[in-house]
């Protein structure tokens, strides 16, 4: 009768001391009421096994924890998809199983089903996955993705038991800021006093001049200031660019996705630009314009790049010629691939010499030294133009005939949903 009583009630699921906590109470009970003669044995009973369900009950409310839902089968790919790390699962024979979205994004999104090497071709993060496959120690691996901008990763390998088979996961930690930030805070050092030794030189003797021998000549003072004023200003110029241009090499590797209208830019841009121009007796004209796909880009830094190209055609196009601005649609952006619009500015000035067009856009080079400076360049512009269409995803070409003038042209990406952008 007992054992039956536990079956029941599952007081067995109970430990001894607590089933002893249960039970004494109606025990006790009974006893009272059979020796009282108040109750029939038969009411005493059924009040006393009551009273044990209800204790055994509490107990195990308040004593065992509820179990934990069971976790559905694509929770371990739904947890993969929110980090923002490229993270790969592989079996053993190197096949990618799994790829979260930053990983399809960093990949393409046909690496799932296909070995590794397919998809990621750099032997040091290959090689770390293989080490984890034989069961060799952990291990990690820089490596750098130079398309469609340079962008650093390190790779580490961990095995996994998943279904009582052997897994790895492959992560890809992206640390191209981290090592941005390394170099350009050494490009920075290098290139400020590089530039600004000069200028700083020519200060300081202008200020011993005019301390000493100059100090009462009225002519050569004013002549000094005036120089002074112009270093000065070219200094300011100077930092203000290299600022500029770390910050957007600091933010290269993020492809911005914002929604632009290039006709609103160029025509804005134009406008600003226009008194420059009418000094030299020059023209801007606007080609095409009209009904051009939307863009992605950041504009601000899209206005830098055409106040930039078009302030470099008004300095170095001849006087009295017209600087264009020709807008058109492209199937295919060169050497990156997707649907795009290019902008190409053009100037009806020297020229370039061909062996100098592939360096024009290197930090502080200069065809012609003595005139860039003297027209306030600080040899920057273009290096921050090629970096901010990288960014963008797009691409500069230079194209220069000597004595025919020069063609600066921006390729960049038109808006497309996400699912069909390709480009990471």
């Amino acid at each position: 009768m007992v054992r039956r009583l536990f079956n029941i009630f599952k007081l067995g699921q109970l430990p001894a001391g607590a089933r002893i906590a249960v039970l004494a109470p109606g025990v006790a009970f009974c006893l009272a009421f059979l020796l009282s003669g108040w109750l029939s044995s038969a009411a005493v009973a059924a009040i006393a096994i009551a009273l044990a369900v209800i204790g055994a009950a509490c107990l195990r409310e308040h004593a065992d924890p509820k179990p934990l839902a069971e976790a559905p089968p694509d929770m371990p790919t739904a947890v993969l998809e929110g980090i923002s790390d490229a993270v790969l699962i592989l079996d053993s024979d190197r096949a990618v199983i799994v790829a979260n979205r930053a990983a399809r994004d960093l990949l393409g999104d046909n690496v799932v089903g296909r070995d590794l090497a397919l998809s990621l071709r750099h032997p040091e993060a290959l090689d770390v996955a293989n080490k984890a496959i034989e069961g060799q120690d952990d291990g990690t691996a820089e490596i750098v993705m130079h398309v469609p901008v340079q962008r650093v990763f390190v790779a580490r390998a961990v095995p996994l038991q998943m279904a009582g088979q052997p897994r790895f996961l492959l992560a890809l930690q992206e640390v191209t800021a981290a090592r941005n930030a390394e170099q350009i805070r050494a490009d920075f050092v290098a290139n400020v006093s590089h530039e600004l030794r000069s200028p700083l030189s020519s200060l300081v003797g202008f200020i011993e001049t005019l301390q000493n021998a100059a100090h009462d000549d009225e002519a050569a003072r004013d002549r000094f200031l005036g120089i002074m004023s112009e270093e000065s200003h070219r200094m300011a110029r100077l930092i203000d660019d290299l600022l500029s241009l770390s910050r957007v090499e600091a933010n290269e590797h993020v492809r911005p996705g914002g929604q632009l209208d290039i006709a609103a830019i160029l025509t804005g841009v134009a406008d600003s630009v226009s008194v420059q121009a009418e000094e030299k007796g020059m023209a801007i004209e606007l080609i095409d314009l009209e009904a051009q796909p939307t863009i992605v880009g950041d504009q601000d830094e899209l206005i830098e790049v055409f106040h930039n190209l078009l302030v470099n055609a008004i300095k170095y196009g001849h006087d009295n010629t017209t600087v264009r601005v020709a807008v058109s649609t492209v199937d295919r952006i060169p050497e990156v691939g997707g649907r795009g619009i290019s902008v190409a500015v053009i100037d009806k000035g020297d020229g370039i010499a061909a062996e100098d067009v592939p360096r024009l856009t290197e930090r502080f080079y200069r065809v012609d030294k003595g005139r860039s400076r003297s027209m306030g360049g600080t040899g920057l512009g273009l290096a921050i133009v090629k970096h901010i269409v990288n960014r963008h995803r797009g691409r500069l070409v230079i194209r220069s005939e000597v004595g025919a003038g020069s063609q600066f042209i921006v390729y960049l990406p038109v808006f497309a949903p996400a699912a069909d952008q390709q480009t990471p």
